[in-house]
């Protein structure tokens, strides 16, 4: 019986210490995940692609791609040039963006200087949309890291070795082209009030908060 009784907490034991294995095992990091995956290129899901305008604060213009691969942040509101395709690289927030009427992408070269290529297959014409406090939108070089995409005040692009992410010249708000509507007309309605009635423990609250 004593031995028999040895067995059986021998077992449990056993038992408890694989459940106490199986139960504490440190959970995921899905931050660590994302921050890796968005580093490779999805070549499963579906390319998200979005049109769009960039309009620099530092200039008060917006982003345009030229015929002579020239690009700076001199394009009015609805300017032709200043249409932008941008297409996602990876599930994570890095994008590829090309000119939509000259087809440049738009890259960096070792120099930090903003250029226009017909091929954006190449790390150098990927950008990381970085969403700032500010509500503004950073586009760090995925091949040269710390640099980013900036104009000056006139709109001329700007070395990406001289940039930061504080700096006003790196810092770019989406806009639709002008006269272009919300795929989703929908979504993008202004929030409605609705009145709720009163229940009887809404009522009892609502007294004794102001008692």
């Amino acid at each position: 019986t004593g031995i028999k009784h040895l067995r059986l907490n021998y077992v449990f034991s056993f038992f408890s210490f694989l459940f106490f294995i199986v139960t504490n095992q440190s959970p995921p990091n899905f931050t660590q995940h994302v921050s890796e995956q968005s580093k490779v290129t999805d070549r499963v899901s579906r390319r998200l692609i979005r049109t769009y305008q960039l309009y620099s604060r530092t200039s008060g213009k917006h982003v345009q791609v030229l015929p002579n691969k020239k690009i700076n942040a001199m394009a009015e509101d609805g300017d032709v040039h200043a249409k932008l395709i941008v297409e996602t690289d990876t599930f994570g927030s890095r994008v590829r963006i090309k000119g939509a009427e000259t087809g440049f992408y738009i890259c960096m070269n070792k120099r930090g200087k903003l250029i226009g290529k017909k091929n954006g297959q190449g790390r150098d014409c990927i950008f990381t949309e970085i969403v700032l406090e500010n509500n503004y939108t950073a586009l760090r070089n995925a091949r040269y890291e710390g640099w980013y995409m900036a104009f000056t005040r006139r709109g001329r692009p700007r070395k990406g070795s001289r940039t930061r992410q504080h700096q006003r010249e790196v810092h770019f708000m989406k806009r639709l082209p002008k006269g272009q509507q919300p795929a989703h007309p929908a979504h993008h309605r202004p929030f409605d009030f609705i009145h709720y009635p009163f229940s009887r423990r809404t009522k009892r609250t609502r007294y004794s908060s102001e008692r």
